[in-house]
């Protein structure tokens, strides 16, 4: 029998030293003996079962009979049926296997026992168990069956995930994290293969083909995307390389405009440039910033210089701008122009000031020259022969529409024509407004 078999029940050295022991008990004569439904003892001691309709002899006692003569294979009786009920109780646990060999030993067993009890009861249990047995090994069949199916579709999605993983594109591939799952799948595999059922061997050995191909195949890609990946890193460092030369030949440079371009475009070339190793790239790009600031700290050095100068133009050019807002408002023309031109001359004596300050500085004043630009073509305005004769003529023809307006205005109030007096009104109003305007300008 196999590990999982059902023991049997045979007689053992101790069953044997107990039937010694029961017959050298005290004795009694068989026929005081009471009667038993399926066993019997002789005159001479010797002890039959009724099995079925037939009587075999199991033993004797040949030095006396015992007061429990049958005991002991009452006994084995039911060392027998616990047998049976043992293995009514585990037939599920059983492998097909395991189930055929127990019911070929049981069988054996209830062939023609020496035990004392209902002998055709217990064949007919283990009949009825044979006949359980069978549905039990057609359900462990389908059972194994569809645990077959499961091992092979478990053992095809390890197998699919790896040719997955292997389908990525190179360049978007994980390779530390893609390595590791393949690795996982492989032990995932061993862990199917060692605790699941057995595939057929041509099925099994496909899949472990396919599964040893795709691992193969991803070894083989990884090792082209870093040699190329490395080409690419040479290639690149070689490319930054020669963009630091450049750098570093200008950090020297005075030209502070054109060298300040050069800077830009380098820079600009460098983002287009491929990338090197994290490392390597690190490195290369302080290498390229320190070219760059050995001329940036230079020209920062002097522009400090220029804006300590330019803050002195400052301070002078905002005394010269008291000087030139103290000329409004404009009085007198000519000497707000005279006064003005020569605040120009000391404006550009002076110099250049801070940019921040620029914009600020120049307002002020370009503030002063259009005022006295304005009272400059104002006062034109107002001298000028051609358009004062203009103006004469139109205050003239004003004054006389007027004068009518107020004719016809008191005309329409004489009527009570409210309507006409209030269009006269609107009219002589706008009339009025015009000559005050053209009055000013004469002034």
């Amino acid at each position: 029998m196999t590990e999982t078999s059902i023991p049997t029940n045979e007689t053992t050295p101790e069953a044997v030293t107990a039937a010694s022991e029961e017959t050298t008990a005290s004795t009694i004569p068989a026929s005081e003996l009471p009667e038993h439904p399926f066993a019997r003892i002789g005159e001479d001691g010797t002890v039959y079962v009724k099995d079925g309709d037939e009587e075999r002899v199991i033993g004797g006692f040949p030095e006396g009979i015992p007061a429990s003569p049958y005991a002991l294979y009452e006994r084995r009786y039911a060392d027998l049926e616990a047998t049976i009920k043992l293995f009514e109780d585990r037939m599920a646990q059983l492998s097909p296997r395991d189930i055929d060999q127990t019911l070929a030993t049981l069988r054996e067993q209830v062939a023609s026992p020496n035990v004392v009890g209902d002998i055709p009861a217990l064949r007919a249990r283990v009949e009825a168990a044979a006949k359980a047995a069978e549905e039990r090994k057609e359900i462990a069949r389908e059972e194994r069956k569809a645990a077959k199916a499961q091992a092979l579709a478990d053992r095809t999605a390890v197998v699919e995930r790896a040719e997955a993983i292997v389908a990525q594109d190179p360049a978007k591939t994980h390779w530390k994290q893609s390595g590791q799952t393949l690795r996982d799948l492989l032990e995932e595999w061993k862990t199917l293969q060692r605790r699941g059922p057995r595939l057929e061997k041509a099925v099994e050995d496909e899949l472990w083909k396919r599964f040893s191909s795709a691992r193969t195949q991803f070894d083989r890609h990884r090792r082209q995307f870093f040699s190329q990946l490395d080409q690419a890193q040479s290639e690149a460092k070689r490319v930054k390389e020669a963009l630091i030369a450049e750098a570093e030949a200008l950090s020297s440079s005075v030209d502070w405009s054109r060298t300040s371009s050069a800077y830009r475009e380098l820079m600009n070339r460098w983002k287009a440039a491929p990338r090197a190793s994290r490392k390597e790239d690190d490195a290369l790009w302080a290498r390229f910033r320190a070219a760059q600031q050995v001329f940036f700290d230079a020209r920062r050095a002097k522009d400090e210089a220029t804006d300590a100068e330019y803050r002195e133009n400052l301070a002078a050019k905002e005394a010269i701008l008291v000087d030139a807002e103290a000329i409004l408002p404009v009085k007198d023309i000519e000497r707000a122009k005279a006064q003005l031109r020569h605040i120009q001359d000391r404006w550009e004596e002076v110099g250049r000031v801070p940019s921040s300050d620029l914009h600020r500085i120049e307002g002020r004043l370009r503030a002063v020259e259009a005022a006295v630009r304005e009272a400059e073509e104002k006062e034109w305005r107002r001298t000028n022969p051609e358009t004062r004769a203009r103006a004469a003529g139109m205050v003239g023809q004003l004054e006389e529409q007027i004068t009518q307006l107020e004719r016809s205005l008191a005309d329409a109030e004489a009527k009570g024509d409210n309507k006409a007096a209030s269009a006269v009104r609107e009219t002589l109003e706008t009339k009025r407004a015009w000559l005050a305007q053209i009055s000013s300008s004469m002034e």
